[in-house]
């Protein structure tokens, strides 16, 4: 091992070579594209030797766990240059730039420009602009996801809500469409580029277009998408408002089949003293009224949702009224967050809930959960169904269930279904 180690450190293009400048991605999908916008800025600039840690602050856990990657990393590599952006170092720069572990901390906006990135003179250790003064909505153009066969394209920022357990219109900003023109133009070369299946995303989805004059709202951008790009052979939709579905967009639902059926719902929290204390738009009879009226529409559609437990003030009756609304409106693919305090909003000077109560309740959401999951793809064994590969032996169906079967990525291929176990299924190609 000795002379092994003494020949690399002997060889000069070992010493030298410097180490690719690595994006960290947590929390949205949003973040998954803007790290390919931060990725092609940072090589663009020659970066190496960096780690760029595009964060999440959905949660307190998600800024621990951050926190945590970033002491990990400067151990693991205490040359490298360590820069923090996202919503985390928006929302509180002063907490990231006094961490002796970072050297720089980038703003939401400063992370989307070239310049932030480019060699030269020494950088500013705190780049954080007032991301409530941000009006652009130009579209940042990628050029492929590496490894992907699916992308997310970025077509809103920001939101105007204000639900009151969320921070992250503050690490937003306002809401800002992207002009359609520019969706498309980024989709083709994704497209082009042997990207099958484009996932269109934003921080409030269903208020695209609220902002643009004579470009409609969300279901005319997925109506154009699919009418400019007929190659395309996937479009789906990242979480969307259950109250905000525009008619032309349910019209999709129905007679689109590259539409993809499956919608996840923002929905948080099945009772409806909840959701007016949390300053959601929408009561639980409007979840469970969308998904039987799109049922009828597309009898096959799947639907996700995003489930607080543990909320503020929420009794173990109001609790169940969640767990029963998974089950009246047929929800599936749970994503489920214990309450989690954000400093600033409303509902973090509202009476918790004891956080072993909320961990306990997202267990129980997650059983029945994994419950719904297992019950969809007993249904789907037996059945024929159109799978996306998006890695070697492991693709996805329409309905975002992954198959084993065997195929290369990037291609779309029919398949039997044959089981599954519990998490996802096997088939065959046919």
């Amino acid at each position: 091992m000795e002379a092994g180690r003494t020949a690399a450190a002997a060889d000069p293009a070992t010493e030298t070579a410097p180490r690719a400048t690595e994006v960290v991605t947590f929390g949205c999908r949003l973040n998954s594209f803007e790290s390919e916008v931060i990725r092609g800025h940072a090589a663009a600039a020659g970066l190496d030797d960096t780690v760029i840690f595009n964060s999440c602050a959905v949660t307190a856990e998600a800024e621990r766990q951050l926190r945590q990657a970033i002491r990990r990393t400067r151990r693991e590599r205490p040359e490298a240059t360590i820069i923090v952006t996202g919503c985390a170092a928006q929302i509180d720069p002063s907490r990231y730039a006094a961490m002796p572990e970072v050297d720089r901390v980038v703003g939401n906006r400063e992370k989307l420009q070239a310049g932030t990135f480019a060699r030269g003179a020494a950088p500013a250790r705190l780049v954080v602009s007032d991301i409530m003064a941000a009006t652009e909505t130009a579209g940042h153009l990628v050029h492929g996801f590496a490894e992907r066969t699916r992308a997310f394209v970025e077509v809103q920022h920001g939101c105007d809500h204000r639900c009151t357990f969320c921070i992250i219109p503050f690490g937003r900003g306002p809401s800002r469409s992207v002009p359609a023109a520019d969706v498309v133009r980024q989709a083709r070369v994704l497209v082009e580029s042997g990207v099958r299946e484009i996932v269109l995303t934003g921080v409030d989805l269903t208020a695209w277009g609220l902002d643009l004059t004579g470009e409609g709202a969300l279901g005319d951008l997925a109506a154009r998408l699919l009418r400019d790009l007929p190659d395309l052979p996937r479009l789906r939709l990242s979480s969307v408002d259950p109250v905000e579905l525009d008619a032309t967009l349910i019209r999709l639902v129905a007679e689109e089949p590259r539409l993809m059926p499956h919608l996840h719902l923002s929905v948080q929290a099945g009772s409806d003293l909840i959701l007016k204390r949390m300053k959601r738009r929408h009561l639980r009879a409007d979840v469970i009224e969308l998904c039987a009226r799109l049922r009828v529409l597309r009898p096959d559609i799947v639907f996700g949702a995003d489930l607080i437990a543990g909320f503020p003030t929420e009794t173990d009756v109001e609790f169940q009224r969640s767990l029963d609304l998974v089950e009246e409106a047929g929800l599936t693919w749970l994503h489920v967050f214990p309450y989690s305090e954000r400093p600033g909003t409303p509902a973090a000077r509202m009476p918790p809930v004891p956080r072993v109560v909320r961990k306990e309740r997202a267990a129980r959401l997650r059983t029945l959960g994994a419950a719904q999951v297992e019950r969809h793809l007993a249904s789907a064994v037996g059945t024929t169904a159109q799978v996306l590969m998006e890695k070697p032996g492991l693709g996805r169906t329409g309905h975002f269930a992954e198959v084993a079967v065997a195929g290369e990525p990037g291609i779309l291929l029919q398949a039997r279904i044959t089981g599954h176990d519990g998490t996802g299924l096997t088939g065959v190609p046919i």
